[in-house]
């Protein structure tokens, strides 16, 4: 699309000389995501610096149904941040505030330009600790996390973003602010708006200010890399170790042996903390406040699971050096796989009882259609997230094997329904998935999306065609 000259002219004058871009060469890296699966365009990058600057903006957009695209640290991975149409691209980096923080009520105010790991510093410094954490907490903001629901590897017991947000600010499509941000514990007042706005990709409004939950600060990180025979297993030292904790798991991740062998193989700085190699590892974290004698709880329960097979080794980090070191191996899973060339990603979650056997059949059924395809599983086993990604076979066309995407896809989520599952744990719809949620999603399901989308964007300005088909 091509924006009418008074149009251009009119949004650049809101943001002044510093608040927008025409340079193809800053656009750029706005318009394609991390793993290049989608390439955008657009000849205008708007970098408001204050709600009410958000607000005017839409406001003109509105009045001129000029299409725009909202975007955060652009981590997402199913295109829904990407401008593929041209739209003019909104970005909120230069809304990096933290507006307020109370250590008493256990709050912290940040604009959606803030990132992550900005927001763990502040609160770290006031001695409370924010549990949302992510791979990608160097670069993704606060407005991203909320607009997609970001989980992570702490929402087994602290939730995902929807359980860590007390109140949200909204810039509407039409321009009006809608002022949620409240600290409060407790407010029945009527419907819950800004649990619309979570998780809404941007389709419903700009979120420009987030009041998110503080939890106390561990005082206490127990930290173990384990093996174990099977999934099955994983599952019972899962319950095994939460009620060694009384409930103090905070993290259970695992990932196949592949998944450690393209880490080992591409990451420098990584390193096997146990002797042999095994079919499945679990990375297990729990915390708790000083004097717990947590340690000696979750060392006696591994020993006891090695002890009847339900492990077979297990290190527990001894430092923090050490705790690092194991979270290394876990967060670069995806960098490293990106090395070993095309590969095809699902984010899906079933009942936890269910994982092994949909891993199961889900990997026989890809093997079979794609012969020497190599499964990836890795992910949140705790909470039923699992990233059940396949490799290009080794030596391979990747362009050919990428080229069967919705094939394998179509196949793995239809085994996820049959088990009850959702087809998008933690990444969204975006794009990528918005024909497919037709597929899965009642009509009636649908029909109030699309009616909560018509009421709050009428004129379709906000992120068009994301989440819902036009």
């Amino acid at each position: 699309m091509k924006l009418e000259p008074a149009v251009l002219a009119a949004l650049k004058e809101c943001v002044g000389p510093r608040g927008f871009s025409e340079d193809p060469r800053e656009i750029a890296p706005h318009l394609v995501e991390w793993r290049g699966k989608y390439h955008g365009s657009s000849q205008l990058l708007l970098k408001p610096q204050s709600t009410w600057e958000v607000s005017r903006l839409l406001s003109i957009c509105y009045s001129t149904r000029t299409p725009l695209v909202p975007q955060g640290g652009n981590t997402g991975l199913v295109g829904g941040q990407i401008p593929l149409n041209g739209e003019v691209l909104l970005s909120l980096s230069r809304m990096n505030a933290i507006r307020s923080v109370d250590a008493d009520g256990m709050s912290i105010i940040a604009e959606a330009g803030v990132v992550l790991a900005e927001v763990h510093r502040v609160a770290d410094a006031a001695d409370r600790y924010f549990p949302l954490s992510l791979a990608s907490e160097g670069s993704c903001t606060i407005g991203g996390n909320v607009a997609t629901n970001a989980g992570g590897v702490n929402v087994l017991r602290y939730g995902n973003m929807r359980d860590l947000v007390f109140g949200l600010e909204v810039v509407l499509a039409d321009g009006r602010v809608l002022d949620l941000l409240r600290t409060l514990r407790k407010d029945n007042t009527g419907y819950d708006l800004k649990q619309l706005f979570i998780g809404s990709e941007g389709t419903l409004g700009v979120l420009t200010a987030a009041a998110l939950k503080l939890a106390p600060k561990p005082a206490e990180h127990v930290t173990a890399f384990v093996t174990v025979p099977n999934v099955k297993s994983a599952i019972e030292l899962l319950h095994r170790l939460q009620a060694a904790s009384a409930g103090m798991v905070s993290a259970f991740e695992f990932m196949s042996q592949m998944a450690l062998e393209m880490v080992l193989k591409h990451m420098p700085q990584a390193r096997d903390p146990l002797s042999a190699p095994a079919p499945w590892y679990v990375l297990a974290e729990a915390s708790s406040g000083a004097a717990s004698q947590l340690n000696n709880r979750i060392e006696q329960s591994l020993a006891e699971a090695i002890r009847d097979g339900t492990a077979t080794d297990a290190a527990v980090a001894a430092n923090e050096a050490q705790r690092t070191s194991f979270w290394y191996l876990r967060d670069s899973v995806s960098e490293a796989q990106k090395k070993e060339g095309g590969s095809i990603k699902h984010d899906v979650s079933v009942p936890v009882a269910a994982i092994p056997e949909f891993l199961a059949r889900s990997i026989e059924a890809v093997e079979k259609l794609v012969p020497r395809a190599r499964p990836v599983p890795f992910g949140h086993l705790g909470d039923g997230n699992i990233h059940l990604n396949f490799s290009v076979p080794e030596g391979g066309d990747s362009a050919a094997f990428l080229a069967r995407w919705d094939e394998i896809t179509r196949l793995v989520h239809d085994i996820v329904h049959e088990f009850g599952g959702s087809i998008s744990a933690e990444h969204g719809i975006g794009l990528m998935k918005r024909e497919e949620i037709l597929r899965y999603k009642a009509l009636h399901e649908m029909d109030v999306m699309r009616m909560v989308k018509h009421t709050l964007d009428p004129n379709n300005i906000l992120n068009p065609g994301k989440v819902i088909a036009p």
